[in-house]
């Protein structure tokens, strides 16, 4: 079952679980760190190309499927469609660039360190492309396991206490999720393929309770207000390589399961829940920029603008438009590297610094005018101005919210609004005005830092330009989703 190496998805889980098997038993640092690297890279190299290969005449290339217990129903079966790219290819970047970024002698047992940071790449590509549920749900869990280990053992001095609020709330949606995969499943007549799970016919009164269990455990992943909490203290404590993965990619997780597996296989419920879930949604946007602006903290202030921002792709989601889940996809993408690109600079500062308060820095620019042209690059990202990447998603998710009720898209609009104050007021603070004590000794970036950072520019302007091929790859799995709602 396992030794297919002739296809797409099988080259994209086995490659970061050897290369994370190997960095274990890699005795140096630096050995264990090219470990990780090269498997990384080969896989991103291995996603990239898959991009060249989308047209359905190269079907088998893009699907795993074996029986793996035949008895209960189980296959091993994975796929790589227009979804699934999206968040593979963001994964794919966002792991080499945080194993990249770590520095020598950052952390003991860094053979350990790089091998869970490989386990956890190797978890969230089975999460993207399984299309069997129980699949899908283990590797949910492999995602998740390695990254409690590593907030534990690598975080901050308060790791402890955030590291267990985050395992309570993942472990309560796990179990909730775990209910409802084995409800739908018996509804099945036994069988866990994704196929079989969107033709179950659970009766409306059920699909507006099942839905809930699998919306809890996908919310709480996202998180979207008020399954937030957890998210501040575990952004902040967990190690700056493991926050990348975090707010980049693993939030991400919920977002997919919400297209994935939540809206097609509950339409009645899906429609009945939608506009009192996008009411929610804005409240908890609206609440998250507000308590940004008030954040003397880099680290806090980014948790709760990616709390923000994943918030109006959460809302666009349920609006049940084109429009809108076309804009989330790339949402999805945009949001990743731009949070990645702000964490990178904020580890930057604090590594030089030892500061992560805003209010005692200031005037880097005069020291690191390199570093100074990036951050203003990704700041304007992040507040979606037009000809960054944002823009393109953002523009199409209001637009989503206004086709649904033009009020809640002028009242989502007023993060946007909130955006811009807090990002702006982050970078005036930290870059500009006179030159503090602590940034005195303060260097511009190296050539290696500057490379991560030129990577992250050109996504944001190429995508902000010209969005056009990444439409035109989603636009079939978009298709697949609304139909189930006869919407457009």
């Amino acid at each position: 079952m396992f030794a297919a190496f002739d296809n797409f998805p099988a080259l994209l889980i086995w490659l970061p679980l050897v290369g994370g098997i190997l960095s274990f038993f890699m005795k140096s640092e630096k050995t264990a760190k090219a470990t990780a690297m090269f498997f990384s890279l080969l896989t991103l190299g291995v996603i990239v190309t898959n991009l060249f290969y989308t047209d359905v005449k190269y079907q088998l290339l893009n699907q795993v499927s074996y029986v793996w217990l035949p008895g209960i129903g189980a296959s091993f079966a994975l796929i790589l469609d227009g979804l699934t790219r999206t968040l593979t290819l963001l994964t794919a970047i966002v792991v080499p660039i945080a194993i990249l970024n770590i520095p020598a002698g950052r952390y003991k047992n860094p053979n350990i360190f790089y091998g869970l940071m490989m386990l956890t790449f190797c978890g969230l590509m089975g999460v993207f492309m399984a299309i069997d549920a129980l699949i899908f749900y283990l590797f949910w869990e492999l995602a998740l396991i390695p990254v409690y280990f590593l907030s534990s053992i690598y975080g901050g001095e308060k790791r402890i206490k955030a590291t267990f609020k985050f395992f309570i709330y993942t472990f309560v949606g796990s179990l909730f999720l775990l209910i409802g995969i084995f409800y739908i499943y018996l509804k099945t007549g036994g069988s866990f393929s994704i196929v079989s799970f969107y033709n179950a016919t659970p009766t409306n009164a059920e699909q507006m309770w099942v839905f809930l269990l699998f919306l809890i455990a996908f919310a709480i992943k996202m998180p979207i207000f008020p399954f937030h909490t957890w998210q501040p203290d575990a952004y902040e404590q967990a190690p700056t390589p493991v926050t990348m993965i975090l707010s980049g990619v693993m939030v991400k997780m919920g977002l997919f399961g919400v297209l994935r597996w939540l809206l097609p296989m509950f339409p009645y419920a899906a429609k009945a829940y939608a506009e009192p879930m996008v009411i929610l949604i804005v409240i908890g946007m609206l609440y998250a920029s507000f308590i940004a602006i008030k954040q003397d903290s880099v680290k806090r202030l980014i948790a709760y603008s990616s709390i923000a921002h994943v918030g109006l792709m959460a809302a666009g989601a349920f609006t049940l438009k084109a429009v809108a889940l076309n804009g989330l996809f790339i949402q999805m993408f945009n949001h990743g590297i731009n949070i990645v690109g702000l964490w990178l600079i904020a580890d930057l500062i604090e590594r030089q610094t030892g500061i992560s308060k805003i209010s005692e820095l200031g005037g880097v620019a005069k020291k690191a005018p390199i570093l100074a042209i990036f951050i203003v690059i990704i700041a304007f990202a992040n507040i979606a101005l037009p000809l960054t990447n944002a823009f393109v998603g953002e523009f199409m998710l209001f637009n989503g919210l206004y086709q649904m009720r033009p009020w809640l898209a002028a009242l989502a609009g007023v993060s946007i609004i909130l955006s811009a104050i807090y990002t702006l007021n982050m970078v005036k603070n930290i870059f500009y005005g006179e030159v503090v004590a602590s940034v005195n000794s303060f260097t511009d970036i190296n050539k290696v830092q500057i490379g991560m950072l030129t990577v992250i520019s050109l996504l944001i302007f190429v995508l902000g330009v010209y969005p056009t091929p990444y439409f035109s790859m989603i636009s079939e799995t978009v298709g697949l989703i609304l139909n189930k709602f006869g919407t457009n």
